[in-house]
């Protein structure tokens, strides 16, 4: 017994599907507006003002005066510049060891479920939602030397108090220390990047006879070396950018500009000496860092075409 084509597609379930209508692409690219918009905006034209700033002595009270690689000149020339530079570079170079093992740590003992596992992953991702200007003043009060409950439990043990905030070097690691407290995303990344370690590896480890240490340099350190290195890249280059708040709240770049960053010095140069063309320069200086640092990441995470052939 035959049937016809529409007897067979009577059944919704058995009908061809339908292409669709000619006009619903374009209407769903219509979405996609704001972000483009907000990109263009927030992003690209602050940008090009930027670029164009950098070449020109501008005070914001004139107008810009096209002075060239005049800025750049000065830059390099620059002793604070160097030491900003510095401060930072030994700033990432601390903290983000600190954050990104500190980060597997905690994603390694708390991946067991559980309501009291949720409860520690919540509590250790908390201080990264915490508003900046809020997070720098409550380590302003943790900090202080007087009534600070870091001295006073230092005191509590029969150490004596620190003077975190006066010391140079006491003030870099202070900025160090409260930073190592948000590791949250770095956590929450590592933790799901344990979760794709097929168990089958660690239970044919275990019949061959290893232990959790081998197990852990053999099977756990090489699977998620590439979230490692993702994470590692990531937060060099926040390390960069995200030390304004604390620097400026905390210390103001002091004592003795050890905490002088390079995002609070450029806030110096553009809103208290008015030096806006001479912080753009700046500005574009570390964005081309930041680049070639990008592009050095990419080539470590991304094979090569061919690689492979």
């Amino acid at each position: 017994m035959r049937f016809s084509r529409d007897q067979v597609f009577r059944n919704s379930s058995l009908r061809p599907p339908r292409r669709p209508a000619a006009g619903r692409n374009g209407r769903s690219g219509w979405l996609l507006l704001p972000y483009l918009v907000g990109t263009l905006v927030l992003l690209v034209i602050p940008t090009l003002a930027t670029a164009a700033l950098a070449f020109t002595e501008f005070s914001s009270t004139q107008p810009p005066v096209w002075v060239g690689l005049e800025n750049f000149r000065r830059l390099i020339t620059s002793e604070l510049v160097y030491l900003a530079l510095t401060n930072s570079l030994i700033f990432v170079g601390l903290a983000v060891p600190l954050r990104v093992v500190g980060a597997l740590l905690f994603a390694l003992v708390l991946q067991a479920k559980g309501r009291s596992f949720a409860a520690y992953r919540a509590a250790i991702y908390l201080p990264t939602i915490i508003p900046e200007a809020a997070y720098a003043l409550v380590w302003l009060w943790i900090f202080n030397p007087i009534y600070g409950p870091l001295n006073l439990l230092l005191q509590g043990v029969g150490l004596p108090p620190i003077h975190w905030l006066t010391d140079p070097d006491l003030a870099r690691i202070a900025i160090v220390i409260l930073s190592a407290f948000q590791l949250g995303e770095g956590f929450v990344l590592l933790t799901a990047g344990l979760q794709t370690i097929p168990r089958a590896l660690y239970e044919a480890a275990a019949i061959d006879g290893a232990g959790r240490w081998q197990a852990f340099w053999r099977i756990t350190l090489p699977t998620i070396a590439p979230w490692l290195l993702l994470l590692t890249g990531r937060d060099i280059l926040l390390s960069l950018q995200n030390t304004f708040a604390p620097s400026f709240i905390i210390t103001y770049g002091g004592p003795y500009y050890a905490t002088m960053f390079v995002p609070l010095l450029v806030y110096e140069m553009a809103f208290d000496y008015l030096e806006l063309g001479l912080a753009a320069a700046l500005i574009l200086l570390v964005l081309a860092a930041t680049g070639l640092l990008v592009l050095a990441l990419s080539d470590l995470l991304l094979p090569r075409e061919g690689a492979h052939g």
